[in-house]
């Protein structure tokens, strides 16, 4: 497997230039076992795209029960050092484009609600999270794709909405944020690229590139004054995987939206969310820093995977349940 990027757990400033081979590398670990092109990519209609490492037709329930068990033990971990847990879990593409699924595949009645079986279990639990399922069947009622048709990523558009919707949240849960008003990131302008996604550029033969397609990427270039605050401490901090990353705008907008500098880490590949909470809990930064929020992304497909769920998260990121409960409540409680 490819040894996978990271950026350092530091305040979001200048980090949108040259992360374009970054978002296109973004899904290669992630299936690097896997040999054929079929088993990875589902071809769908008009030249849409879908990762296909998540299930169509099951759903964990008893995973799912497993991750929301350990997810409400690091609230509780974190809560008795004042910092603030907020679970965003992204939906699956599928769910937005039921209709370009190729003919045969369908999502089952369960694998539908999925998303929000998932959002009822953290809410019973008393964890803080939005549902972004509904944030961004909006933007795509509204005329706007949310995600990218030849890749896994979400849109400018998504990224933004959730951005607002999570921030909105955050303001909700706690009242004063530290730091000064006039901290956050300025937004700059947008461009549009023109390349393939990365399920196209990656996981199909040069014909079936070639007849999928380029599409347009819309991004932000960086405003003039980001590396005016480069240092300045965040109150927030976002760990998650490649959806998160500065080239799709999130932590930008997030920042921006709460006015308040932002910081995040995070790695493509199948690492798995838990061992990214970890790469961050155990850091120098968090030990220097504690956030006062903390923002752990996940996906909806993987959400039921637990740490030591072999075959589907990288070799070195397997941990049992007991071991990452005790290198979580470790890392936070020093």
């Amino acid at each position: 497997m490819q040894s996978a990027n990271s950026l350092p757990q530091r305040t979001v400033r200048g980090l949108t230039r040259a992360l374009l081979s970054a978002a296109v590398l973004a899904t290669a670990s992630a299936t690097a076992h896997a040999q054929q092109a079929s088993s990875i990519v589902i071809q769908g209609k008009d030249n849409w795209l879908f990762p296909g490492w998540g299930s169509l037709t099951q759903v964990d329930t008893r995973g799912i029960d497993a991750a929301t068990q350990l997810i409400r033990e690091t609230r509780d971990a974190l809560a008795a050092k004042g910092i603030q847990l907020e679970v965003l879990v992204l939906p699956d593409k599928t769910l937005f484009y039921q209709d370009k699924l190729p003919e045969g595949k369908a999502l089952s009645a369960d694998v539908k609600k999925r998303y929000q079986t998932i959002q009822d279990k953290l809410k019973q639990a008393g964890i803080s999270t939005i549902d972004d399922e509904a944030v961004l069947q909006r933007v795509k009622s509204g005329g706007q794709e949310v995600f990218y048709r030849t890749d896994q990523h979400w849109t400018q558009a998504a990224a933004d909405a959730t951005a607002e919707a999570l921030a909105q949240r955050i303001k909700q849960n706690v009242k004063t944020l530290a730091g000064k008003p006039g901290t956050g990131m300025p937004l700059g302008s947008v461009v549009n690229e023109r390349r393939y996604g990365d399920l196209a550029e990656l996981f199909l033969t040069p014909d079936q590139r070639k007849q999928a397609g380029r599409e347009t990427f819309t991004v932000r270039r960086q405003a003039d004054n980001q590396s005016l605050l480069d240092d300045t401490p965040a109150p927030v901090h976002v760990t998650g995987h490649s959806m998160v990353q500065p080239y799709f705008g999130f932590p930008q907008k997030l920042s921006n939206a709460l006015d308040r500098p932002v910081s995040v880490n995070w790695k493509p590949g199948n690492v798995g969310h838990w061992v990214m909470l970890l790469e961050y809990l155990e850091s120098p930064a968090f030990k220097q820093n504690k956030p006062q929020v903390l923002v752990w992304q996940m996906f909806e497909p993987t959400y039921s995977q637990g740490p030591e769920a072999r075959g589907l998260w990288d070799n070195a990121s397997i941990l049992s349940a007991d071991a990452w409960r005790g290198r979580m409540k470790a890392a936070i409680g020093k």
